[in-house]
């Protein structure tokens, strides 16, 4: 399909999974509660087909599981597996960025409530000083699995 699942980088080999146009949004709808194809479709707009093979390659991938809910005819709903709803809280940031950068008219289509029960704007923060994580006070350095290789010139290369 692409050739991120070559390239030896976690970024990489979930933009191969994760980042085709319609596949965040068919995610959201997931997460927000439609499970059945048909309504996927209408609420996406999207054609049959590409929803078709969109929700296989989730499948295959192990992001989405296709349940039967119904034997004659036999009929499918979708629901997100443990690693599905893992990368929600990424689509959350997604949104928030969107939120502030791209807001639709009027205003951001969706709010976010914790199960405090309190209103919230995602952020990413550190486990061990809870200070935010952002591009000014992150450095990446080279992990257990960097290798050279495609897309990973800047790790392999911190190693050596």
């Amino acid at each position: 399909m692409n050739r991120f699942g070559e390239m030896h980088c976690s970024i990489a080999q979930a933009v191969g999974i994760v980042a085709e146009p319609w596949t965040p949004l068919i995610l959201r709808d997931l997460f927000l509660g439609l499970r059945r194809f048909d309504d996927l479709a209408e609420d996406l707009g999207i054609s049959r087909n590409l929803l078709t093979r969109r929700l296989e390659h989730l499948v295959a991938s192990g992001v989405v599981e296709k349940r039967p809910y119904r034997q004659r005819p036999l009929r499918h709903e979708y629901v997100l597996t443990e690693a599905g709803r893992d990368i929600v809280p990424a689509l959350m940031t997604l949104m928030a960025w969107g939120d502030r950068w791209s807001t639709p008219p009027g205003g951001p289509p969706a709010l976010l409530v914790h199960s405090c029960g309190e209103r919230f704007t995602p952020a990413v923060t550190c486990p061990h000083c809870g200070g935010e994580a952002t591009a000014d006070t992150v450095t990446a350095v080279a992990g257990p699995g960097a290798a050279q290789g495609p897309g990973t010139m800047v790790l392999a290369a911190a190693q050596g």
